[in-house]
């Protein structure tokens, strides 16, 4: 189990703390929300799954190490995140509570190289539909946004052949900017999108439309 609490930094005028944590282990992240319960004046309201790993492997030579992995940190963590902010906010009578997860485009239609990855993803978007049918008589909504090739540092990791293949089955012929998913992201977690619930929100720039 791995918890680790940073000193609180005032960059954006307001306080934040950060947490180096295990999203995969039910404790550490029972251990979170235990500490933000205590430690915050408010209740917790919106909570966002960004947490992801992957490996580029064909399916005959994935192992069983490298596939279990890429579930654990994708899948569990985004379901054991969601259920913890889930209980806090029905406990703490959260009635616009909002809960966003970072899935991905290859969720929906899957890629070669990287089944693990494209499963885990898959999972998210059902787990989420299914997650905002449940809490929608709690008032909290659930949301996934939907990247494609993001400038990150797990795609820097590609080859430069396999990123200008990406970059050119786009029809706006750029990679997506990190900026753009955040954006997304907030208006998810915004009034702004009160009647959005089990929603996919695909920021693509029209790959795989």
């Amino acid at each position: 189990m791995i918890l680790v609490f940073t000193t609180p930094f005032t960059g954006t005028g307001t306080p934040h703390r950060s947490a180096l944590l295990d999203v995969s282990d039910t404790n550490s992240v029972d251990r979170l929300f235990s500490d933000i319960k205590e430690s915050e004046s408010l209740p917790l309201s919106v909570a966002v799954n960004c947490a992801g790993i992957a490996k580029i492997s064909p399916l005959v030579d994935t192992s069983d190490e490298d596939f279990d992995k890429i579930i654990q940190v994708n899948l569990r963590g985004t379901f054991l995140v969601t259920r913890a902010a889930a209980r806090a906010m029905i406990a703490s009578d959260v009635t616009e509570g909002v809960i966003v997860n970072v899935a991905s485009i290859l969720g929906k239609c899957g890629l070669y190289g990287l089944v693990a990855y494209t499963a885990s993803k898959g999972g998210v978007v059902a787990l989420t539909k299914s997650v905002a049918q449940e809490l929608a008589q709690h008032g909290i909504r659930c949301n996934a946004v939907l990247p494609s090739l993001t400038q990150t540092p797990m795609i820097d990791a590609l080859s430069d052949e396999l990123q200008r293949l990406g970059i050119a089955l786009t029809p706006l012929r750029r990679m997506c900017q990190p900026e753009e998913v955040s954006e997304a992201i907030v208006f998810l977690c915004s009034p702004k999108s009160s009647f959005v619930t089990g929603a996919t929100l695909e920021v693509t720039g029209g790959f795989k439309m």
